[in-house]
């Protein structure tokens, strides 16, 4: 299999969709999860193993390139508040480990990429409570998080869903040091998320984002979350035409919308693929795509489709 980056300058990689909403298809109950702690979903792991590798199953079956470990919450930081913070390299490599034997079972080759969150801290805050962590500690937690993810066996790191710009630093700080000591050279991908108005939570813009973290040695910049592709657009035009790294973009199936207290995402697979597809025609830059919260096998099915179709096409448009 060709390297990643290789992969990068001949096609357009496609992602895979949300893990959340599909664990939700499982109804889960409160004693499915370790320890009874309900919406742990890493967890499952461990007390649902084969419920995360069908999921994987499902996204690699709809044509997915590379799919993420059920990672999102397990770096140590957001594992203490569980009592499980000793544990975080195990949780990495248990999740990595799922994640290639579904493509194992499968016999199919694809990317396992590294799923990492935000900590659940926001360094850059004054917040009494959000703000009250040493820098250390979070640069800690994504290198313990990155280390069960390289000796798991993942290919690519991502850093996703980032909300503040110094605790994403201190994140692609703690991978390299995981890399180092692992002796192990991976991709890195950073993701920041965005709101409406194209603004992280504490009122960063993508200018902002981009050039503090495209010197920082990272492979990939990225858009995931918050938003659906509409709202994404202004961000991803003023990325692809300045900077020169290749571009991943993941946006949920829409804006949320509250239903009964619970967000729904309700934009169709047609929908979101015709928007990718309007993208990745007009930007070059735009290498990687997929789903975030609300998507399903069925929008990465037909995100595959339009490029399996298209792939050639786009790639002499963009010439």
């Amino acid at each position: 299999m060709n390297s990643f980056l290789e992969d990068l300058n001949n096609k357009i990689l496609l992602f895979d969709g949300a893990m959340g909403t599909e664990i939700q298809y499982y109804q889960p109950k409160q004693n499915d999860y370790l320890d009874n702690k309900e919406g742990f979903n890493d967890s499952l792991n461990f007390t649902k193993p084969e419920w995360i590798k069908n999921i994987h199953k499902k996204y690699i079956k709809s044509g997915s390139d590379c799919i993420e470990t059920n990672t999102f919450g397990s770096n140590k930081l957001k594992l203490d508040e569980f009592g499980l913070g000793h544990k975080t390299i195990e949780f990495n490599i248990e999740a990595t480990k799922i994640a290639k034997q579904a493509c194992a079972d499968l016999q199919k080759q694809v990317y396992i990429i590294g799923s990492m969150g935000p900590s659940g801290f926001l360094p850059s805050s004054n917040d009494p409570d959000l703000g009250n962590i040493s820098l250390n500690e979070i640069e800690e937690a994504f290198y313990l998080q990155a280390q069960g993810l390289i000796q798991g066996g993942c290919d690519v790191l991502l850093i996703e869903t980032g909300q503040d710009i110094l605790e994403i630093k201190l994140a692609i700080e703690g991978c390299f040091r995981a890399m180092d000591k692992m002796k192990k050279n991976l991709p890195l991908i950073s993701n920041v998320t965005l709101d409406q108005y194209g603004k992280m939570l504490l009122g960063s813009n993508i200018q902002a984002a981009y050039v503090t973290l495209s010197n920082l040695n990272i492979d990939i910049f990225g858009l995931n979350c918050s938003t659906g592709p509409i709202e994404m657009t202004s961000s991803i035009q003023w990325l692809c035409e300045q900077n020169e790294l290749p571009i991943l973009v993941m946006p949920n199936a829409g804006m949320p919308i509250n239903e009964n207290g619970q967000a729904k995402y309700l934009m169709p697979p047609k929908e979101i693929t015709e928007k990718l597809s309007e993208f990745i025609r007009k930007y070059k830059k735009i290498r990687l795509i997929g789903g975030c919260c609300g998507t399903t096998p069925e929008h990465i099915a037909s995100l595959r489709q339009m490029l399996d179709n298209n792939n050639s096409n786009i790639f002499e448009l963009q010439k």
